[in-house]
């Protein structure tokens, strides 16, 4: 895959991810991030630029597909264009049409995209059946409050006989959240953020607190995870780095080095359930800048520690295949 189909199929990720025109000020400002740090470390140097014609609507699926003659790299168009629709959940009528009008600009009739499709939407009915779409009103609800006493007392707090199950816990899912983005399959990292959703909702159960899907996905984006922008940076490495992905039966790249893997969401996982252990210990009085400075704070060493990690990793990998990534989102 050469630059200029690179680049075509990252236009039309953006353009997904900005499909249904629900992405706020700080999900939109994160995406443009990530642009500028996939740009700097792939040399593409007008990436930012087309992410700011797609956010102003200057460029469209049409121009982006003359770039993508062979069969495999549209329909890892269209498997990508899916994910990144799907990753905040079902998709919105904004976005079905979107997907249909890119199905017919990369001329993918339905023998190339149903079994996809059938992967991608299973993914999204286990993953909401693994956690509650709602509680009950009177459950408490996590709502980050600001106070300077509040913090320190949290930030003081004891550690308790739980701390080690936790850290366990959180550990085992950034394995297997990284070990998923290892996986050749472009539907795999669809599972990583209800793998985190779960984690957090364990996180706070432990702590007595019932959360439900809305909340938990409020804290993680309070904590500065963007779901969007954080499957982007993932699906974007993977694609500059070779790892994508399974389409039309065959594997384009490998799972290459483990350098060239980077394992990025053993990081993100890691840093948000220690994140998560600390806020929900404290009794839920972390300001939202002061989760996002914790977030920071952990995941550079987070990043260093998945070096540490990484034999256990590729080795996760090595074992999982659809069907027991299906049993794990759904708790089994």
């Amino acid at each position: 895959m050469n630059l200029d189909q690179q680049k075509s199929i990252l236009t039309i990720a953006l353009l997904a991810a900005f499909a249904d025109g629900n992405k706020d000020d700080a999900e939109r400002e994160e995406i443009r991030r990530i642009a500028q740090s996939l740009a700097g470390d792939a040399g593409m140097a007008d990436l930012p630029r087309i992410y700011q014609e797609v956010l102003l609507r200057r460029t469209s699926v049409q121009a982006a597909v003359q770039a993508l003659s062979d069969p495999m790299h549209r329909q890892l168009a269209y498997e990508m264009a899916v994910c990144v629709c799907d990753v905040d959940g079902r998709q919105t009528a904004a976005e079905r049409e979107f997907l249909n009008g890119l199905k017919a600009a990369l001329q993918l009739g339905a023998p190339q995209t149903d079994a996809f499709d059938r992967e991608a939407d299973a993914i999204v009915d286990v993953a909401e059946k693994a956690v509650p779409l709602s509680v009950p009103v009177s459950a408490p609800i996590a709502v980050p409050v600001a106070t300077a006493a509040a913090t320190a007392t949290a930030a003081a707090a004891p550690s308790s006989a739980s701390d080690a199950e936790l850290d366990k816990s959180i550990l085992n899912y950034a394995l297997l959240n990284g070990a998923l983005e290892l996986l050749p399959q472009s539907w795999a990292s669809m599972a990583i953020i209800p793998m985190q959703v779960k984690m957090v909702y364990g996180i706070g159960k432990a702590h007595g607190v019932e959360l439900d899907q809305g909340h938990i996905k409020e804290f993680i984006a309070a904590a500065g995870v963007g779901m969007t922008s954080q499957y982007l940076e993932q699906f974007g490495r993977k694609l500059l780095g070779g790892l994508l992905g399974k389409a039309a039966g065959r594997t384009i790249g490998g799972l290459g080095s483990a350098a060239t893997g980077m394992a990025f969401s053993f990081a993100t996982t890691y840093a948000l359930g220690q994140v998560a252990k600390r806020y929900y210990a404290g009794g839920r009085v972390m300001s939202t800048a002061m989760l996002r400075d914790t977030f920071q704070n952990l995941l550079g060493p987070a990043k260093q520690m998945q070096s540490q990690y990484l034999p256990q990793i590729q080795q996760k990998a090595a074992t999982l295949d659809a069907g027991k990534i299906m049993a794990m989102v759904r708790g089994a």
